[in-house]
């Protein structure tokens, strides 16, 4: 049997399910894992008790005889950005430090009621924005990966997600919950070599999840593998009348609908997604992926989304704009810091606790929005970027009548080091293939298919048609099955 670190959701719930192992034992393994990955910074809060008190009761209720949740046994790590009743929530800024939440995420309570426990808070992106894990307040997290060129630099693990992509790479945690505005649960785990979901705009509740863009922020898992993504959906999902732009739809069953023959299916290449200088590596991977689901029965067809290229400019207003809204409720009054100079009136102690509480990454978004709703450059930006989100929107809506579901590349290219791009324009374009499925809002996901040339996970990514979740893991299992994806990273933490 391989060690109990090295297995996932699905696996660990049917061992704890068989006797094979106890509840108890898979947390203990795992507490350890996560004391002993420090030098990755990825878990900002260690949570033990929560860990083995969830195992506690899924162990009692199995004595008992009592139906398993779907996460009974499992134990994860939960992204900062999503509050969590007595423990410490931060979304990665120094302006919450000292928050702690006295409510529950409506995504974390539906975990723990399916009978997850907490392993930890995990780093991530400050508020979410950034595409490396490098604009923490709290530190860079550390890509468990390493290049095969023999040098020890320091990878990115993506963002905003990269620790929960750390976590669950570095086999920390066996899965983690992530958030995705414009690709920051695809885009890490493209990175290092695990699976990531985002589903349809309202499948999951955004009650308690501290706001980046309202209308793009969509919570989802990162696990293993497809079958684990799909358990731990199922567990995240669901209506919730406290957000009023979740679904009032019941949960499908998505791991019992899992297959992998897509007999029937048209798979769409859309043109637009050959940008120039994409590495030859990426290419070569994409056409394997083609012929991977062609041999899985599906139908490829080309097709076109002509207003591609407009979208990482409409996607970096409009989200600046909802965060520039969003973020004006951090004054130091009611919760978090408060930066309160001598002899400072309320203005003064607004503007210090701001100046000190949010990084460069975030004082540059806040500005950018605030620009963009101003008087006078209002409809010049923010309503033409909205037009164009419709545009994009048709575009997708005009694809689906040739084809169900899109393929296309994760990221332009694997993991980069740490502080090698400083442009923030430079970064920005590490979204070029997540932002266009974010701004209309649909399900789409990341399946490690490959390694580059310095033995770094390449991902490939399925976009479906809005709620066809069982369409995108479908077609992600077909390329999991003949992809053969089983590389892990070494450890060296």
């Amino acid at each position: 049997m391989a060690e109990i670190f090295e297995l996932g959701i699905s696996d660990i719930r049917s061992g704890v399910a068989s006797g094979e192992f106890s509840a108890k034992e898979v947390a203990e393994t795992f507490i350890a894992r996560v004391s002993a990955a420090k030098a990755l910074n990825a878990v900002l809060v260690e949570t033990p008790d929560h860990a083995l008190a969830a195992a506690a009761a899924t162990d009692k209720a199995k004595a008992a005889g009592e139906t398993l949740g779907k996460m009974a046994g499992v134990p994860i790590g939960m992204k900062d950005l999503f509050c969590t009743e007595g423990v410490a929530t931060t979304a990665g800024s120094l302006i919450l430090d000292g928050f702690t939440p006295q409510y529950e995420s409506t995504v974390s309570a539906n975990l723990f009621k399916a009978g997850a426990g907490m392993l930890g808070k995990l780093n991530m992106d400050q508020f979410a924005m950034g595409s490396s894990n490098e604009t923490s307040a709290f530190g860079n997290v550390i890509s468990p990966w390493r290049r095969n060129d023999g040098g020890n630099t320091d990878l990115a693990p993506g963002g905003s997600s990269g620790g929960s992509a750390a976590v669950v790479s570095g086999r920390i945690c066996p899965a983690a919950t992530g958030t995705d505005t414009g690709g920051s649960i695809r885009q890490p785990a493209a990175f290092v070599g695990i699976t990531g979901f985002k589903p349809t705009y309202g499948r999951c509740s955004r009650w308690g999840t501290i706001a980046f863009a309202s209308s793009l922020d969509q919570a989802g898992p990162m696990a293993h593998d497809v079958r684990d993504c799909a358990i731990m959906l199922e567990a995240m999902a669901g209506f919730d009348p406290k957000d009023s732009t979740s679904l009032d739809l019941p949960v499908p069953e998505w791991e019992a609908g899992l297959k992998s023959d897509l007999t029937g299916k048209r798979i769409g290449i859309p043109k637009e997604y050959r940008v120039d200088n994409m590495p030859p590596e990426i290419d070569a991977l994409w056409q394997k992926g083609i012929e991977w689901l062609k041999d899985a029965g599906a139908k490829i067809v080309d097709v076109s989304l002509p207003h591609t290229k407009y979208a990482l400019p409409a996607y970096y207003i409009i989200a600046p704009a909802e965060a520039s809204s969003n973020l004006a409720r951090y004054d130091g009054v009611r919760y978090g810091m408060r930066d309160l100079p001598d002899g400072a009136g309320l203005q003064d102690m607004y503007a210090a606790t701001r100046e000190s509480g949010f990084g460069p990454e975030v004082k540059r978004r806040i500005m950018i929005g605030t620009y963009v709703l101003s008087a006078g450059y209002y409809d010049a930006y923010y309503t033409q970027a909205q037009k164009v989100r419709t545009l994009i929107s048709q575009d997708f809506d005009k694809a689906w009548e040739s084809c169900d579901l899109l393929l296309a590349p994760t990221a332009p290219s694997a993991a980069f080091g740490l502080g090698e791009k400083t442009d923030p324009l430079a970064m920005y374009l590490n979204d070029v293939f997540t932002v266009p499925s974010s701004l209309a809002g649909l399900p789409a996901m990341s399946v490690p298919a490959g390694l580059d040339g310095q033995g770094l996970p390449l991902g490939l990514q399925i976009i479906g048609k809005a709620l066809d979740e069982q369409g995108v893991f479908n077609a992600g299992l077909a390329l999991e099955e003949r992809a053969g994806f089983v590389a892990k990273p070494e450890q060296w933490w």
